[in-house]
């Protein structure tokens, strides 16, 4: 039988008041925390963020203020960069390709609530994976909904919400964001 996280993980109906989900969230909590008061230059920022987001590439840096809810759901590749106030919800895994440039106050969402709004009372959800492919990049304050794939080398314009998949080597734009031209 699976546990909550695995559910979690696994694109199931899952109960986030589980303890072990509890715990992910706390441990993100508090270094999410500890990370405000620091920049990519502080002397535990690389071991900070490693501990946030285990795996993490020496070349790639995520810059403080940074949320999260779990951070283990995050998967880096080389040489991404993150800018400030990005919040990245990670019930299922978010990855990020090699080469990928995020905008500030860029926001990814795995969570989706239930439809019926009696079961949405309970404490569960079911969590999709995003995948923002290499080079990519994300201008400022888009935001990318639960099971979201982004194409390789495609620019999804700034403050736009991207709902469905964008294909690779195109410009996206708008709420919600479509494809504008293909690069």
């Amino acid at each position: 039988m699976k546990t909550e996280f695995q559910k979690m993980r696994s694109q199931e109906l899952y109960d986030f008041s589980d303890a072990e989900i509890e715990a992910s969230l706390s441990h993100a909590k508090m270094l999410c925390a500890r990370l405000q008061t620091m920049t990519l230059d502080s002397a535990d920022y690389r071991e900070v963020i490693r501990e946030l987001i285990p795996g993490i590439p020496d070349d790639s840096a995520v810059c403080p203020p940074f949320h999260c809810d779990h951070g283990n759901g995050i998967i880096m590749g080389r040489n991404v960069f993150i800018n400030y106030d990005c919040v990245v919800l990670d019930g299922a895994c978010v990855r990020f390709g090699d080469n990928v440039k995020v905008g500030p106050c860029c926001q990814f969402y795995t969570p989706q609530h239930p439809m019926d709004p009696v079961q949405r009372r309970l404490p569960q959800e079911t969590s999709y994976p995003i995948e923002i492919g290499d080079d990519a990049w994300l201008g400022g304050g888009v935001i990318v909904c639960p099971g979201v794939r982004i194409g390789k080398r495609s620019i999804i314009g700034a403050g736009s919400v991207v709902v469905h998949d964008i294909p690779d080597d195109c410009l996206a734009a708008g709420n919600p964001a479509v494809v504008k031209r293909r690069l």
